[in-house]
């Protein structure tokens, strides 16, 4: 599969397994998992070539890792970003001194008023590093890096979780938490 494929075929997937598994009748279980087999079946279904070959290099090329298979390979999810109802069963754990947030200027003057919200995801999602915000940010334009005190929010009492690709997430990051980077 060439390079153009595989990121044409991840973007469909993340729309799948992340917020409309219906446009392809596919359903997802409360964790989120899909059935390997049927969502093959259901993409060539609705004319969009899939082997197994194919999804198992989406799987392991996609830079940001994306999707994870369970231990047997027998379903398939996203590992973060869902804007529909799923729990992923991540536990709680204690997040760096720092975190980062990638984002425009555009949405900094209400980022400092209403801190940062999870919109229609399911969880604010912050970096580990000043490198990867920097690519979240770039992909809508200039990037602006904000500067999270997650160590300092854990002690008072906010929750994180690390998800399976290595994503900080919390259900918000009030205003005086943030601070601006590079």
């Amino acid at each position: 599969m060439n390079e153009k494929n595989v990121k044409a075929s991840s973007k469909f997937l993340s729309l799948v397994l992340r917020h409309r598994p219906e446009i392809i009748g596919l359903e997802l279980d409360s964790n989120g998992w899909a059935d390997v087999q049927e969502l093959i079946a259901k993409c060539q279904s609705e004319g969009r070539s899939l082997s197994r070959e194919e999804l198992d290099e989406i799987v392991a090329l996609n830079d940001k890792k994306r999707f994870a298979y369970n231990e047997s390979g027998t379903h398939i999810r996203a590992s973060q970003g869902h804007s529909i109802e799923v729990e992923l069963n991540l536990a709680a754990s204690e997040p760096p001194e720092y975190l980062y947030h990638g984002t425009v200027g555009a949405f900094v003057p209400a980022i400092q008023q209403q801190g940062l919200l999870k919109m229609q995801r399911q969880h604010v999602h912050l970096s580990k590093d000043k490198e990867t915000a920097i690519k979240v940010g770039g992909r809508r334009g200039v990037p602006v890096v904000l500067v999270v005190r997650s160590g300092h929010m854990h002690k008072d009492g906010f929750t994180f979780c690390l998800s399976d690709n290595g994503v900080w997430l919390t259900d918000h990051v009030p205003a005086k938490y943030i601070q601006h980077g590079v």
